[in-house]
């Protein structure tokens, strides 16, 4: 009987890691969605505001473009270094 108690042990911890890595996946999620959106609307401001001042009115879309590629940059290089760092490098030419 005590050797069913380990069993299930692992099976709660092993559950509770997958839960643990679904949640750390979603909250990068929500991080990466609020970069994109704070970008678009910070850029937006900005060319709207100096849009008003010069009476140039496409200052409004054109920054909030600025912003989501700004944004999109940022992603690509906070997230894709962790992505490049985890995986595991090439050796194909290593043993010649």
């Amino acid at each position: 009987m005590s050797g069913q108690g380990n069993g299930d042990r692992s099976e709660l911890s092993r559950r509770t890691a997958a839960a643990e890595g679904r949640a750390q996946g979603l909250n990068v999620g929500w991080t990466v969605f609020s970069y994109l959106l704070a970008g678009m609307a910070a850029y937006g401001i900005i060319g709207w505001l100096v849009g008003r001042a010069v009476h140039v009115s496409v200052l409004f879309p054109i920054g909030m473009l600025v912003g989501l590629a700004i944004s999109i940059g940022f992603v690509i290089y906070r997230y894709g270094m962790q992505g490049a760092a985890t995986q595991p490098r090439s050796t194909k030419g290593a043993d010649r």
